[in-house]
């Protein structure tokens, strides 16, 4: 049996321009020997389409979008994934199911059983559960169909139903997973893991077809694989990129799964991400503020990996604070990536406010108000370069900063996308030096320079915080960990520090929930999977 995997990039709420993603692999497929083809998860939708479930005429207009699709079908099936309208009164409004198209017909609906409603997923909120196991036969085989979540239960932790237990009583030749599963480090060993136990318990074949590209926050990666009855792998489609390929499941032999360079991971996740969102929101181009300083350097440098050099504008805005090196180090960047670039100076804007706010001021010693002055004038010109060019402007705060409140609003943090904010510092100096390897694109003076936010003389990142070593360390065992203090200072930190840091994380959820929505690379992001309330007293 020859199977198409079609591992496509869609939009969510894009129906008209899905439609026509599905009619051409299918049409690609079925042409090249396909006896199935096999799309995501809510191909049609996109996923994840969320509140557009709410929308009145959604659920109509994606199953009429299903039935174009299904009369252009032909002897070859296409199994793919769709929101399915309810028709009776239920508490939720939709199944997310599958359809089997073939011969003009949707000639079977498979419903998905398990809803996740952890981290980044809420699908208890729109969908209901289907209720049993999902075959069809094909050419004299035994397939059954499971929808992303079915699969993920084969310990039987997450829920109370395990599909797997059910699906491992027949005697099956195949076992298909429809997927939209969001990629950050270690999902793939993670996925690997639970596909390998799920085929030990089927004891069949499993072909997993996952989504790939950008939607809002969340990255899918594709990777999708085929695993034969002894869970080796047969084949791998590719990571970050959209494919249509066909596997013989007669001809083929295991190969070896290459083991993943991290660092080149999270940058092809974080260019497809970016591309995806400048591209998918309407936007061309790319702008962003050149400090001289790293995390600029590296949003910049993968601005035009994804954008490319052509379609990014970067904007120097020094300030009488600004040093030589870091005025260099910013037009050095631009002439090795090639790209637009212009300087804007703000000290007539900085000095024009605060003549204004001496009145009322009077008295006062200068603190961090004045320093902010300098980021709020930079973010006016972005912002008004933003509105004048119709370019995104990008942010280039790290995750190490956005934590600890290391930032200004309607500062600094101006702009569309903060494509960084999910990257630790230590790791932004790591993907610097990588993105480094073939020549140099970021100024070596750049990297190993003392990071600065140069909002006072002499000012060093390390005059606030601790070394980004110590600091990402805990911010690791506090937000994605979920550790409490003591357990913290367990691991061998300082009370003063961890108790320091800790309570700057909780205090500047407020400047978070303001922030531009930003990539997601690691298991928690600050974003749709962390909803900590802004207005809390609770402190462990």
């Amino acid at each position: 049996m020859k199977i198409g995997i079609a591992q496509i990039n869609t939009t969510v709420g894009d129906l008209t321009g899905n439609f026509e993603i599905l009619r051409c692999a299918y049409d690609e497929l079925s042409s090249d020997g396909a006896d199935l083809v096999i799309f995501p998860e809510l191909a049609l939708s996109g996923y994840p389409p969320r509140d557009l479930l709410l929308k009145k005429r959604f659920g109509e207009d994606c199953a009429e979008k299903l039935n174009q699709f299904a009369k252009l079908t032909g002897e070859c099936p296409a199994l793919l994934g769709y929101p399915e309208k309810i028709g009776l009164k239920q508490s939720r409004s939709y199944y997310n199911s599958a359809a089997l198209c073939f011969d003009g017909e949707v000639k079977q609906v498979f419903r998905k059983r398990l809803l996740p409603t952890y981290d980044v997923f809420d699908e208890d909120r729109y969908f209901e559960s289907g209720k049993s196991p999902l075959y069809f036969s094909l050419l004299g085989k035994k397939i059954a169909v499971s929808i992303c979540e079915d699969i993920w239960n084969s310990n039987g932790n997450q829920h109370s139903e395990n599909p797997i237990t059910d699906i491992a009583k027949e005697k099956l030749d195949l076992l298909i997973n429809l997927s939209a599963s969001p990629w950050h480090v270690d999902k793939k060993m993670q996925r690997s893991s639970i596909l390998q136990e799920v085929v030990q318990k089927i004891n069949c074949p499993l072909i997993y077809v996952n989504s790939v590209g950008g939607n809002d926050e969340l990255i899918f990666d594709g990777s999708s694989v085929v695993l034969d009855s002894s869970a080796n792998p047969t084949h791998f489609s590719p990571s970050f990129e959209s494919s249509c390929q066909i596997v013989d499941l007669e001809k083929k032999v295991p190969i070896e799964h290459l083991k993943d360079n991290e660092l080149q991971c999270i940058r092809q996740a974080i260019v497809l991400g970016l591309r995806d969102y400048t591209h998918k929101s309407g936007f061309k181009k790319g702008l962003i503020g050149l400090s001289g300083g790293i995390d600029s350097a590296l949003t910049a440098a993968l601005a035009v990996e994804a954008l490319g050099r052509d379609n990014v504008i970067g904007i120097s805005l020094p300030s009488s604070i600004s040093s030589d090196h870091s005025k260099d180090d910013a037009r050095d960047l631009a002439e090795n990536l090639g790209i637009e670039y212009h300087t804007l100076p703000i000290q007539k804007i900085v000095d024009s406010a605060e003549s204004e706010l001496a009145p009322l001021f009077a008295g006062m010693s200068p603190d961090v108000t004045e320093e902010n002055l300098q980021a709020r004038s930079r973010g006016l010109l972005l912002m008004a370069v933003s509105n004048k060019l119709g370019a995104l402007l990008l942010t280039t705060g790290n995750k190490s900063e956005l934590a600890v409140g290391y930032c200004t609003l309607y500062g600094d943090m101006c702009g569309g996308l903060a494509v960084i904010s999910d990257i630790p510092k230590t790791k932004v100096f790591a993907l610097a030096r990588h993105m480094n390897l073939d020549g140099e694109i970021i100024p070596l003076s750049t990297i190993e320079k003392p990071p600065s936010a140069e909002l006072r003389p002499d000012q060093k990142d390390s005059d606030s915080l601790p070394e980004y070593n110590i600091l990402d360390g805990i911010l690791q065992s506090y937000i994605e960990d979920g550790l409490s203090i003591h357990a913290i200072i367990d691991q061998g930190y300082t009370e003063h520090t961890v108790r320091r840091i800790v309570g700057l994380v909780d205090r500047n959820e407020y400047k978070r929930k303001q922030a531009a929505p930003g990539l997601k690379i690691t298991s928690l992001a600050f974003g749709i999977g962390r909803r900590m309330p802004i207005v809390q007293k609770y402190s462990n």
